[in-house]
């Protein structure tokens, strides 16, 4: 009789660095908006943070599969700190100005409507990550991560002007280019669900 395999405990390295990355969500927040995001310092602070979480979540997902360390809380608590993380620098950067607003609601629609499906069918349908959307993650990833940062305060100093000024337009394309692509890989997530479940409906 074959052994019945171990059920992979949620106590390991991948889950610890997941729930690191929720428990930062709220520091680099008030990092961010400290002085109505006006303080540099604070402002460079909360791009330490979102670099930190942007790292660790490559991390634990390399080392989730790996080292088969994959568990149902790591499924559902994985994307649920992403989508904190990348929500709450969505908000900011409106609330100071960087971001328009219209963009924070339709990428944010987005991300979350796809994240609660996902986990909605995770257990009667696969879907797995497309190209696009990891394409997406990394423009979505660069673009706030620059954004983080004071490019145009007026107290910077005066060599950093126009440094600043480029890289910040520079993550104002990065930005379209992750929101086409979050709209299209939307639309293609829903569109393979859609057939998924109808090839389900059939069988």
């Amino acid at each position: 009789m074959a052994e019945v395999e171990a059920k992979t405990s949620n106590w390991n390295v991948p889950n610890a660095l997941t729930t690191l990355r929720i428990v930062l969500v709220p520091f680099f927040g008030w990092a961010l908006l400290v002085d109505g995001g006006e303080s540099i310092a604070w402002r460079c602070v909360a791009w330490l943070i979102f670099g930190v979480a942007m790292i660790t979540d490559k991390i634990d997902g390399d080392l989730a599969r790996k080292h088969n360390l994959i568990t149902d809380f790591g499924k559902i608590a994985d994307p649920i700190a992403d989508k904190a993380m990348t929500g709450m620098a969505f908000i900011g950067l409106s609330i100071v100005g960087d971001i328009w607003w219209w963009v924070t609601i339709v990428v944010l629609l987005r991300e979350w409507s796809v994240t609660l499906l996902r986990l909605s069918v995770l257990r009667k349908v696969v879907i797995a990550a497309a190209d696009i959307g990891k394409l997406k993650t990394t423009f979505q990833a660069v673009a706030l991560g620059a954004l983080c940062l004071p490019l145009r305060d007026d107290d910077l100093p005066d060599w950093l002007d126009v440094p600043g000024e480029v890289f910040f337009y520079v993550a104002q394309v990065c930005l379209a280019i992750a929101v086409a692509l979050t709209l299209w890989s939307g639309y293609e997530f829903f569109r393979d669900v859609w057939k998924q479940r109808a090839t389900l409906r059939k069988a």
